[in-house]
């Protein structure tokens, strides 16, 4: 279950502020759920750079779920947003990361993911005391489960070809999690109200690639496996 907790009153926090801007929004001049992906990520590693902490592991994201908050919508082309983010908990190898996105006072988005750090292999590492050093406090000792749920297209799901591209690499030479959510932008139709990408193993150079779609669902496949799933609602 996907828990969007609420800040407690002690802790760090973090906020860094974006201008939606032409490459951020669709047609509809309206954020992308990919261009969100792509602030969130920031915001994580401008939070991480802000504590000071040097260390030598990075850290990949396993799942990210977003909804609309009550009240809220997706920002505008134009706008300016403020991104506040914190940690919600944490497990032997992973963390949980809050964040909500307001436009003014007005809170329009919530987001949690669970980022994992790897080392120079891809190998997955135990947090280390740094990490607790710097989010303990925020997180309250919360304890959350880093575990992914199996996920497979039914039989008549429609599959077609998902290329991938030079861009969509990032320095650990896998898909980066914002080109993965920009599937969820090909495929939802109007604006979404909910969804959350899982990641159960990397997208890699030289595979082809199926992206495969269903009511409120996707997949990213290769040799018939899924690497990726998705889920959404829109209105």
């Amino acid at each position: 279950m996907i828990e969007f907790v609420e800040p407690g009153d002690r802790g760090r926090r973090f906020t860094a502020h974006r201008k939606v801007r032409l490459s951020d929004a669709g047609p509809d001049a309206v954020l992308r759920p990919d261009g969100l992906a792509r602030y969130l990520q920031d915001v994580a590693g401008d939070d991480w750079d802000d504590t000071g902490v040097v260390s030598d592991e990075t850290w990949v994201v396993r799942r990210t779920a977003v909804r609309v908050a009550a009240g809220g919508g997706w920002p505008a082309i134009g706008d300016w947003v403020s991104l506040t983010t914190w940690c919600g908990g944490s497990g032997a190898a992973w963390a949980e990361r809050r964040t909500n996105v307001t436009v003014g006072s007005r809170l329009m988005l919530e987001a949690v993911a669970i980022w994992v750090p790897i080392d120079r292999t891809g190998h997955p590492l135990r947090l280390r005391q740094n990490f607790f050093d710097v989010y303990a406090e925020a997180a309250g000792g919360r304890k959350v489960s880093g575990r992914i749920e199996a996920s497979s297209p039914p039989a008549d799901a429609a599959v077609r070809d998902w290329p991938l591209r030079r861009a969509d690499f990032d320095v650990v030479g896998h898909v980066n999690n914002a080109a993965v959510w920009a599937a969820l932008s090909e495929v939802a139709d109007g604006s979404v109200t909910w969804a959350a990408v899982n990641h159960h193993s990397p997208l890699e150079g030289g595979e082809r690639v199926s992206l495969a779609t269903s009511a409120g669902r996707l997949w990213l496949l290769v040799d018939g496996v899924v690497r990726v799933s998705g889920e959404f609602a829109s209105r």
